[in-house]
């Protein structure tokens, strides 16, 4: 094990270095700078990519009818109760970014508490987590492509031509390669295209959310539901693994956040900015999905009428459902914000991914490839292109095999994020050790804060992976008597730990910590 380094925070402006020994902190095993395009995003710029890519109108509309069948009208207390551990989570990633703003995130920070082997794995579980939700978003935006095609041209059956699986991948493809495209080129580029869609989306979901609460007040609602201070309360859940399940779901429904951060290398004022544009992201999509929780509940009811939020037959997409009787002939505009939602997320989940690989191939931890640095946009090119790539032949053969394995991958995937969100947060704890008690606020901000939400999701992620070794967890399959969804995060978490045991072999550097060591933090 290497001697352990104190780290001594600089704020003097670093040209960009293209070797791991060159270090910020002028000390060899220390952060270095990459190459990236430094300054290209402000704070609205981080904020708003932020929100892309967690995908409130994608995400809600998919996760708010399973939330619904676990825990009732208690929704907007699970979505409290699933901000609490995002929101102290998301402290802990600002202390750490303040430190050592680096674009590897998980993977630099968790390197430096806890030493190469816990890095390379908290690096694996983000950029796991984000390829193959790639594929999951591609696909979304493909059947709403048709669905609202269906509705414009007033024939149901265009919808159901989504359902091809040859015509489902060739879309699906080219929605990839747009998006890669777009994140290819530089941030700027990037952050206009999402001005556009995120303002679309989130003005939608406000109108959508408005006019229901609107026909609740003039009597034509499905099924009013007067609004109570009780649907705020947690503790009036049924069970208990009716609030582990609606927590589960609602820890996934903020995901995404976290992007602020890897963005930090080319963000203006990187110690602060990224930091300050994750807690408000956070806030901002807590507020949102109240807002659409309580005017859909209060329209809807949790019955398993029609329109109940309770009915099984609308609950895989209940702004589809419920958009005509709230808004007429503007029900369409659903469907495109749903749209537009997919289809921005899968541009700006690239941004994780990508510097996150560009990180672990600039500090040794993989094939020096993944450290280029395109000459002309100043982005991790080669990173882009693999993830996507991967993300592609992921979705193309899962299709193919089964609809199953991939929904059942992608639920999988709640593990993997809370196994790399919960060992971050671990990680500020055990690198601020040294400096715990030298304030109030680092007593808050370096040990209680993160040191509550990385326990609370260690408890999400063992919860569900004894939960989801039932065969009846997800959609049912199973592998010799175990849960698919289990036997795939398994799968993805052995396949991390035999790459990464490879790349001990091929790049003992990293892991004797030559070339990104272990640190604590000073004063």
């Amino acid at each position: 094990m290497t001697q352990q380094e104190p780290v001594q925070h600089h704020t003097e402006p670093h040209a960009p270095l293209t070797t791991a020994s060159a270090a910020i902190d002028g000390k060899e095993g220390g952060i270095s700078k990459k190459g990236l395009s430094a300054g290209s995003v402000g704070l609205i710029g981080a904020i708003v990519i932020g929100i892309s890519c967690i995908a409130p109108a994608y995400t809600l509309t998919a996760a708010l009818g399973p939330t619904v069948s676990e825990v009732g009208v208690q929704v907007p207390a699970i979505i409290l109760v699933g901000f609490i551990p995002m929101l102290l989570v998301a402290f802990g990633y600002r202390e750490l970014n303040r430190r050592m703003p680096d674009s590897g995130t998980s993977f630099t920070w968790a390197t430096r508490a806890f030493g190469p082997w816990v890095g390379w794995l908290a690096g694996w579980g983000l950029v796991a987590a984000t390829i193959l939700v790639l594929s999951n978003l591609a696909g979304i935006a493909v059947d709403f492509l048709f669905l609202l095609i269906s509705q414009i041209a007033g024939n149901p059956e265009i919808a159901d031509i989504a359902a091809n699986p040859f015509v489902n991948v060739v879309t699906c493809l080219l929605f990839m390669l747009g998006a890669t495209w777009i994140s290819y080129r530089d941030m700027q580029t990037t952050q206009k295209l999402q001005y556009w869609l995120v303002g679309f989306q989130v003005l939608v979901l406000v109108v959508f959310s408005v006019a229901a609460l609107i026909e609740v007040a003039n009597g034509n609602a499905f099924d009013a539901t007067p609004i109570e201070l009780s649907w705020f309360n947690p503790f009036a859940v049924e069970s208990f693994s009716a609030f582990a399940a609606g927590l589960s779901l609602s820890i996934f429904i903020f995901w995404g956040w976290d992007v602020t951060l890897t963005m930090n290398e080319e963000t203006r004022g990187s110690e602060k900015t990224p930091g300050r544009a994750a807690t408000i992201t956070v806030v901002t999509i807590v507020i949102l999905y109240l807002l659409i929780a309580v005017s859909l509940i209060s329209f809807a009811g949790v019955g398993t009428g029609e329109y109940g939020l309770g009915n099984p037959d609308i609950q895989d997409n209940v702004f589809f459902h419920l958009a005509g009787p709230i808004l007429g002939p503007l029900a369409v505009l659903v469907s495109l914000a749903v749209l537009t939602s997919s289809a921005s997320s899968l541009q700006s989940t690239f941004v994780s991914p990508a510097r996150t690989l560009l990180a672990m191939g600039h500090y040794g931890a993989l094939p020096e490839k993944f450290a280029k640095v395109s000459p002309r946009f100043f982005t991790p090119g080669y990173a882009t292109i693999v993830s996507a790539i991967v993300a592609s032949v992921f979705y193309a053969v899962m299709r193919f095999v089964s609809e199953n394995v991939l929904w059942d991958t992608i639920t999988a995937l709640g593990m993997m994020i809370c196994f790399y969100y919960g060992i971050t947060a671990f990680a500020c704890v055990w690198f601020f050790r040294s400096v715990w008690f030298r304030s109030v606020r680092n007593v808050f901000f370096t040990l209680l804060f993160p040191l509550i939400g990385g326990v609370i999701l260690a408890v999400l992620f063992f919860t569900t992976l004894i939960d989801s070794m039932d065969p009846a967890y997800g959609s049912g399959s199973n592998v010799f008597g175990l849960g698919l969804v289990f036997v795939l995060g398994m799968v993805v978490l052995l396949s991390g730990v035999v790459i990464m045991l490879w790349q001990w072999r091929k790049r003992p550097a990293f892991f004797r910590g030559e070339t990104l060591s272990r640190a604590v933090a000073e004063d």
